[in-house]
């Protein structure tokens, strides 16, 4: 396989980190502290990600414990929490916080795997970018010869079928995740 198909195929695995770290953000009925991730606590006047300034462990697998950092950051992180889009009710408790994950409802879930899909698809339009700027290289550089430039043509489009397919996978296994009760 050509140098630029290989080039290309490392470029399209950072789609494939950004999926897989975009699903895990989801809720699927399971407690997990990657669920909290992408939400923001104000901290002394800047928003900040609330792994930054606290712990989140799973103890039961229906429940999330946040221990932060700072005591006197308690009441900021359980706002950011319940103003969320998880749908989560937060419960201080002394030093620490916890989170009882209810079960979600079908309606609900299906939500979830729309989302689940959005990430997919925006991680295939990022992937075909890729294919598409590799392929105007392969294009503009006239100093290969056609032969040469079909090849890495249909590497580059091999890699893209792969890394697609790769992607459906992922989605279609979040998918059944989040669909079974």
């Amino acid at each position: 396989m050509e140098e630029l198909a290989i080039e290309a195929k490392n470029d399209m695995q950072k789609a494939i980190e950004n999926l897989e770290s975009g699903l895990a953000t989801l809720r699927t009925g399971k407690a997990s502290p990657a669920m909290l991730s992408h939400i923001q606590v104000e901290y002394y006047g800047t928003m900040t990600p609330i792994i930054q300034i606290s712990s989140i462990t799973s103890p039961e697998p229906r429940q999330l414990l946040v221990k932060p950092y700072d005591k006197n950051d308690m009441k900021s992180i359980i706002a950011a929490i319940a103003t969320s889009d998880l749908g989560l009710n937060p419960v201080s408790e002394g030093t620490v916080i916890r989170i009882t994950i209810p079960p979600i409802t079908e309606d609900r879930r299906k939500e979830i795997v729309k989302q689940a899909k959005k990430y997919g698809e925006e991680a295939k339009v990022y992937v075909r970018n890729i294919r598409r700027d590799y392929m105007s290289i392969v294009k503009d550089d006239k100093e290969m010869s056609e032969d040469l430039a079909r090849n890495i043509e249909d590497d580059i489009q091999k890699v893209t079928d792969e890394v697609v397919s790769d992607i459906d996978k992922i989605v279609s296994e979040k998918e059944k995740e989040i669909l079974t009760l």
